[in-house]
């Protein structure tokens, strides 16, 4: 296995702003001045750790204490030393509920949920949100270190807002910053922390059914809620049913030029999922090792940005099912391409896909079933958000590849200020370059440009990795995959 490395590299400045000079002491903008020292953005992530521990272990308190308060056996132990039971439900009561205590903290249970929904929709903001929102706040400045443009007026203000719950504000200042950088520019600024200012938003709004989203988020979880209504991942299934279809299709004229020049090499893969498109195509490619052994590589381009919903796995209903679950209409039809295509049981299977295609990457390697049937040695992603899963086979080796101004692989949770790594054997290269605006970022396109320039070491790193798979290219069938 290869040990697990993350390499972060910056290829160019950001549009802009000029790089400082060499002997400059590092400065940031921000409310104590532009000459203020740069914080150190490991401090600051160490600090969102102890009061993201100290904000879980109040919210259990809080629980342990409601469930102790609305037990029978309090009620038992009343019947027979009342004065003992009145004055431990006081004392409960006193440390739920005071302000030098646990602010108001109840949870956990019917009764405890009630009193949690009613203090959320009377402002009644309880020590373990207050300390969350420090953490969450903590992070927004560590990602501030790296991502600069995050402490220019407008940006500041928006965060500031966020931290502060103050909704209107927000949105004056979320309109203030569209109005002044455009959409795409806009979101692109906020992207390292879009994860931490969703989570602000479900634990400071009157909304009490989605607070769960930020809590998993605080502790490093995968969310299973959306951030706005609190709607479970199950809904998803449901918008989402097909049983998944395979069917071969010939190649058009460009991708079978492109196909004939193709080779088991990680800008090829990427001009490869360029030329399929977004409009349910993937290739199933057969290579044939100076071992005489036939190895298969799956192609899985991403997300189609048209109606939320079309005929194939491809679109918007399939991303977030893809985020928030492993089985999928875009996992089930490429199971039955599989199966289809007749690859033989036991059979090396290497997986690349971009965005929503390396998700389902990820999801195919997480299948038990496929993992027994196959070998899965390798799951290459670009631009995906991945790392809230695993592989079901320990030996996979996974390759995430992200451009740090791409909006898309922070969507897991974990952006620039998350706490959280990726496992030990995982290989992790990020870096950031001129493609500064979504989706330009997002654009298979871009990372092939990047790799190809300079980023070229990192797709000798990749090739390097996947080098069980040259050979001679066998066999190359398009599929269209369809919902049902």
């Amino acid at each position: 296995m290869t040990s697990h490395q993350v390499v972060d590299e910056t290829a160019q400045p950001i549009p802009g702003q000029s790089r400082p000079a060499a002997d400059s002491p590092p400065a940031m903008a921000g409310p104590s001045g532009p000459a203020a020292a740069r914080p150190d953005a490991e401090l600051l992530i160490a600090a969102s750790v102890l009061l993201a521990d100290a904000a879980l272990a109040a919210k259990q308190a809080g629980a342990e204490l409601t469930g102790a308060l609305t037990s029978w056996r309090l009620g038992l132990r009343a019947l027979r030393r009342p004065e003992w039971a009145f004055g431990a439900a006081l004392s409960c009561a006193k440390a739920l509920t005071s302000p030098s205590g646990l602010g108001f903290g109840p949870n956990g249970g019917f009764a405890g949920e009630l009193a949690r929904m009613a203090g959320n929709m009377t402002y009644r903001r309880p020590a373990a949100v207050a300390m969350a929102v420090d953490a969450f706040a903590l992070r927004i400045e560590a990602a501030a270190v790296e991502h600069p443009n995050l402490t220019s007026p407008l940006a500041r203000r928006l965060t500031d807002a966020m931290v502060d719950g103050n909704r209107w504000e927000a949105l004056r200042a979320l309109h203030a910053l569209v109005e002044r950088l455009g959409v795409t520019r806009a979101l692109t600024t906020v992207s390292p922390v879009i994860m931490e200012l969703l989570a602000l938003l479900g634990l400071l709004d009157e909304n009490p059914v989605n607070d769960s989203f930020s809590w998993v988020t605080l502790a490093g979880g995968v969310p299973d809620t959306d951030p706005f209504f609190g709607l479970p991942s199950s809904v998803l299934r449901h918008l989402n049913p097909g049983p998944g279809r395979a069917e071969r299709v010939e190649p058009d004229s460009i991708l079978a030029k492109v196909l004939r020049s193709s080779c088991n090499d990680i800008v090829s893969y990427i001009n490869d999922i360029g030329t399929l498109g977004n409009h349910g195509l993937v290739l199933l490619r057969r290579v044939r090792g100076a071992d005489g052994l036939d190895r298969y590589v799956l192609l899985l381009p991403g997300t189609s940005f048209g109606l939320p919903s079309n005929s194939t796995p491809q679109d918007l209903i399939g991303a977030f099912d893809g985020c928030l679950r492993s089985d999928t209409t875009y996992t089930r039809a490429a199971r039955q391409l599989l199966r289809r295509a007749g690859v033989p049981a036991g059979s090396e299977l290497m997986f690349v896909g971009h965005s929503l295609g390396g998700l389902t990457a990820m999801n195919l390697a997480m299948d038990v079933d496929l993992a027994s049937t196959y070998r899965i040695t390798h799951v290459v992603t670009l631009g995906s958000p991945i790392d809230n899963k695993r592989p079901a086979d320990h030996t996979t080796q996974v390759i995430s590849l992200v451009n740090k101004h791409d909006v898309i692989p922070m969507l897991d949770g974990r952006g620039p200020a998350s706490p959280h790594d990726v496992p030990a054997d995982w290989v992790e290269l990020t870096w950031l370059d001129e493609s500064y605006d979504y989706p330009l970022s997002h654009a298979p396109q871009a990372y092939s440009d990047t790799l190809r320039g300079e980023m070229a070491h990192h797709r000798d790193r990749v090739n390097a990795l996947i080098a069980a798979y040259d050979g001679e290219v066998v066999g190359n069938q398009p599929y269209m995959l369809r919902d049902k």
